[in-house]
Parts: structure tokens; sequence; C-alpha cells
């Protein structure tokens, strides 16, 4: 697995820190939504945003290539997992295909970050 990332001191901890996000977001898509009223489609931004920062934090753990796709491709598929989820495993939430637009939107725009000088900012700081 450690081929898979990029070649810090310590590829662990930030494959850790990146799950650990992951798993952030599959906690908050599955428990009730805060009781706070967001403008409308307001909710969408925050799908497309919550995905564009596990994307792009992808884009600093991961070697370019075949690790990065699989994890975008990963990221897509659980964010229509969840949406999924979100419908059949609960009472609070409901499945709603253009949040799972949103995600994988949100996703292509983290991935675009391979296109920017920063795409290797993590590895340049603590390799």
């Amino acid at each position: 697995m450690t081929s898979a990332l990029k070649p810090f001191r310590r590829p662990w901890l930030w494959l850790g820190l990146w799950w650990l996000a992951v798993m952030v977001v599959v906690v908050l898509s599955l428990t009730p939504p805060p009781a706070v009223e967001l403008p409308r489609h307001g909710d969408k931004v925050e799908h497309l945003l919550a995905y564009a920062v596990l994307a792009a934090a992808a884009v600093q753990v991961f070697r370019h290539g075949m690790p990065l796709w699989l994890a975008g491709a990963g990221l897509v598929g659980l964010g229509i997992g969840l949406e999924v989820a979100q419908g059949a495993l609960t009472t609070t939430r409901m499945a709603d295909p253009a949040d799972a637009v949103a995600n994988a939107a949100g996703v292509v725009l983290g991935l675009l970050t391979t296109l920017t000088p920063g795409r290797d900012a993590l590895l340049e700081r603590f390799r």
C-alpha cells in the first residue's frame, strides 16, 4: 500500500489522517443534520466543498496516476453510496441525487488541484 502513497517520512500518518477525514464525512452524512437553516441549495455547496477537500487531500497523499484515480473513484462511489444509505438506513435524512452530483463535482474540483503548483505541497513540507 505504501507504493500508492507519496514518499513521506511517515506515509501511514498522512493516510490515517485522510481516512479520518473520510470517516468524519461518513458520520456527518448518516447522523441527524444540524438544526441550522441553510439558504436554498446551500447543502449542495456543503457537499461540493466536503468532497473537494477530501479529493484535494487525496492529491496530497496519493501518488499521481492509478492510486490517485482509484482514490477519486472511491470518493465518487462513497458519495453515491452515502446518498443511498441516507434514504435506506436513516429516518432523519433522505437520498437526493443532486447531492450525489454535488459530491462527484467536488471530487473533480479537488482532483483538479493536480494541475496546480501546490499539488505536492504536503510532500515538500514533510518529506
